[in-house]
């Protein structure tokens, strides 16, 4: 499992446990920063050559490269769904030369990286759904018992992004501090994990017995715990769509008829109440657009990435065509390997 940031970890545990559970022996690659937050029984693999004595069969990467001195397979199960963040070119859709197979989350992810597996030849495509989402459609956690208890109050979440253009965390600061002191509603409060300190200190600041702040490894309870999400252009605003619930976003950088998009922080509060109402056109957009981009609500997109990785070494996609050498980044990714992984 090769993840380079924290937010890889609950993207890449429900695969990890799909492994172990067919008796599969799994290696964590990930960097010191991120190493601390590994479990007991998740091994961190510390080298090169502990990872090739591993002889895995696959490298699982939720990130947008992967060094092509790791062995196995390269299998991109991606960070995060496409939240138009960046023009295409430049976003979920880049290719970078690195996987061998792409286990994509649904229609709206299939259908262009099949295009570009027939226009360049060397990867495969998969439809699996994306483990990061098991958690949602299985039982609930343990964790989830931490979580305040419901009271009859519509509970709402919050998240931002970290880019700076894009982040409403900032200007969303007073309205929820006025929101929260009014305590009508129970709120759930996060923020992404390379947002600065200083917001991060703030919004620990907004705690009140109505409303708590969680680190984002918690993504997934508060997800399932929460009526109503706001955010702004992260994909976590997809991630909570797709189990059928409203979303109000805040100047959204290509808003879709499945967001409830307000221009200012100051709209919020009544498009809380609006969301909250469940207009019939809203829901059936959110429908819709949670069946393009996730419509497998099984549990079991994990074990169908592993089934995939397995049919790739059976040969079961045909021949494709070598990867593209790519110097420039075959060498960034080796280095970066030895010194961001501490990896030698």
């Amino acid at each position: 499992m090769f993840a380079t940031e924290s937010y890889g970890l609950p993207i890449l545990r429900p695969l990890a446990a799909a492994a172990r559970a067919r008796g599969i022996d799994v290696g964590w690659i990930v960097p010191a920063a991120v190493a601390g937050q590994l479990a007991p029984d998740e091994h961190r693999v510390r080298s090169l050559r502990e990872a090739r004595a591993l002889r895995p069969e696959a490298t699982y990467c939720a990130a947008n490269w992967v060094s092509p001195a790791l062995p196995g397979i390269k299998v991109q199960v991606f960070h995060g769904f496409n939240a138009q963040k960046r023009e295409p070119d430049r976003g979920h859709f880049a290719i970078r030369g690195f996987f061998d197979l792409y286990v994509t989350q649904g229609p709206a992810t299939t259908r262009p990286f099949e295009a570009l597996a027939r226009e360049h030849g060397y990867f495969a495509v998969v439809e699996t759904g994306w483990p990061k989402l098991d958690p949602l459609f299985g039982p609930p956690s343990a964790s989830m018992a931490d979580l305040p208890p419901r009271d009859g109050r519509p509970v709402v979440m919050y998240a931002s992004t970290f880019s700076h253009r894009l982040s409403s965390a900032p200007a969303m600061l007073e309205p929820l501090r006025a929101m929260i002191a009014r305590g009508d509603r129970q709120w759930l409060l996060t923020l992404h994990p390379k947002c600065d300190g200083e917001l991060f200190d703030a919004y620990r600041g907004l705690q009140a017995p109505n409303a708590r702040f969680y680190t984002s490894d918690r993504l997934m309870d508060m997800e399932r715990a929460a009526d109503v999400l706001v955010c702004d252009t992260s994909s976590v605003v997809h991630e909570f769509a797709v189990m059928g619930k409203p979303v109000v976003t805040v100047a959204n950088r290509v808003p879709q008829p499945f967001m409830l998009d307000v221009a200012s922080p100051t709209d919020v509060d009544a498009a809380i109440d609006r969301a909250l109402s469940h207009p019939p056109e809203l829901m059936a957009a959110i429908r819709a657009h949670g069946d393009d981009i996730h419509p497998y609500r099984d549990g079991h997109s994990s074990e169908r990435v592993l089934d995939a990785a397995e049919a790739f070494q059976r040969g079961e996609f045909g021949v494709l065509k070598r990867k593209p050498l790519n110097l420039v980044r075959r060498f960034r990714a080796l280095r970066d390997i030895g010194t961001l992984l501490d990896l030698r």
